[in-house]
């Protein structure tokens, strides 16, 4: 797990078979991807926010060790997510015995109203693959801001749960029905492979695909080494697409559990005899009633305070905290945590105004809620208060008033170098 990466999993290794079951990416390079411009490719990565991958990329997270429900240690990471100004945790724990991962995530909305979410967990698996869902149909987009309705798992000529299959890049928003377990898997020729299944509330299940076509291609080369093999990603969301939300209602939280482990399962054949096939063998490796229980048993546990600290995070959190005194149980955001991105952000909160920057340092990043929305436009105005109240009124839909904050601020910087 890379706490300094937006905690991502890199490598999920099953030592009793010898078998990784991630694509694994060789090499660290980053793409102009991600809601900030920074993502890479491979592992599981887990994508709050809005549309796309998180800006949490390749950002740290808090990490600790904590009790787990079964008596040992889980992994928690925990941040806090500015987009929406959320706070989430990711609790990671192996039972004694277990071939599966067990995965318990946790969103809070602490505020007074209520906030669209947004979630999805992203697998990439090589992608010489049969994708497997429970599903006859899928919602598919092909990046023309369209989506359609097509069977599963052919259509137009090709059987589309082979990745290869599609030539340019897609995804598939497969049509769970209401009652079926929720599961994905991806398995190879010989049948052998990685499934991840959830408790009901994480609805969502997706294939998506670079395709073989030479855009494809290009992306896969530019994303790894020459000569490695490509990938593909299946993906777990809070939603039926990834083209909405849903509503978190003010001073609530949605949470869930998610697990990942090895699948056996012959991937040829009729689909719905190839999914009843797996479907069993996952029952028989990981019974459904086994995951709702693993979550009832980790739930008590999601507000343990966190022991050994393993990596550091933002101080964003901490600043909310100091802002609004709000009790996260289970996720600290401790002053100690705040930088100096967040120093001028204090100021601001202590003092009613933001610093004057040193020598002629950029203006730094950005808070957009409506209440540090609302100290910037009472602040005195300067070069800099100006750009971030612009900013802030830009993301509020006040477009005119954001240029005029931002005419102004240029203004009296101009006049500062004269």
């Amino acid at each position: 797990v890379l706490p300094g990466l937006g905690g991502r999993i890199a490598s999920l290794f099953h030592k009793p078979t010898g078998c990784e079951l991630l694509y694994v990416n060789p090499v660290f390079q980053p793409a102009d991807f991600a809601l900030n411009g920074a993502w890479f490719s491979g592992g599981i990565e887990w994508n709050i926010g809005a549309t796309g991958h998180t800006t949490l990329s390749c950002s740290p997270v808090h990490a600790a060790r904590v009790p787990a429900p079964d008596g040992g240690q889980m992994l928690r990471l925990w941040e806090w997510e500015r987009l929406r100004d959320l706070p989430f945790q990711v609790d990671l724990w192996l039972p004694e015995g277990s071939d599966f991962l067990r995965v318990g995530v946790r969103i809070r909305n602490p505020h007074e109203r209520p906030v669209p979410t947004y979630w999805w967990s992203n697998i990439a698996v090589p992608e010489d693959r049969r994708v497997l869902a429970p599903a006859d149909g899928a919602w598919y987009f092909g990046y023309e801001s369209r989506l359609r309705r097509v069977p599963v798992p052919s259509y137009d000529g090709a059987d589309r749960t082979y990745p290869l299959n599609s030539t340019h890049a897609a995804d598939y928003f497969y049509e769970v029905p209401d009652g079926r377990r929720r599961w994905i898997a991806a398995v190879d020729e010989d049948g052998h492979g990685l499934a991840q299944t959830s408790t009901n509330v994480l609805r969502g299940r997706k294939l998506f695909v670079w395709g073989s076509g030479p855009g494809g291609r290009r992306w896969q080369e530019w994303l790894t080494e020459p000569g490695t093999g490509g990938y593909c990603e299946i993906q777990a969301g809070l939603a039926s697409t990834q083209l909405e939300h849903v509503k978190l209602e003010a001073e609530s939280e949605v949470s869930w559990l998610e697990a990942y482990g090895p699948l056996d399962a012959e991937p040829g054949g009729e689909w719905h005899a190839v999914l009843r096939g797996a479907e069993e063998r996952l029952e028989h490796a990981l019974p459904r009633a086994d995951v709702d229980a693993a979550y009832a048993a980790w739930q008590p546990y999601a507000d343990a305070e966190p022991g050994e600290r393993l990596a550091t995070g933002s101080g964003w959190g901490a600043l909310e905290v100091l802002r609004t005194g709000w009790k996260l149980p289970g996720t600290p955001f401790e002053e100690s945590t705040l930088g100096d991105e967040e120093e001028p952000w204090l100021h601001l909160l202590r003092a009613g105004y933001l610093p004057a920057p040193d020598g002629h340092r950029p203006p730094g990043q950005t808070l957009v809620a409506r209440p540090w929305r609302d100290m910037l436009e009472t602040a005195p105005a300067t070069p800099d208060t100006e750009y971030h109240l612009g900013v802030a009124q830009w993301h509020a839909g006040d477009l005119a008033q954001a240029e005029r904050s931002w005419e102004r601020g240029l203004k009296d910087a101009l006049a500062v170098l004269d």
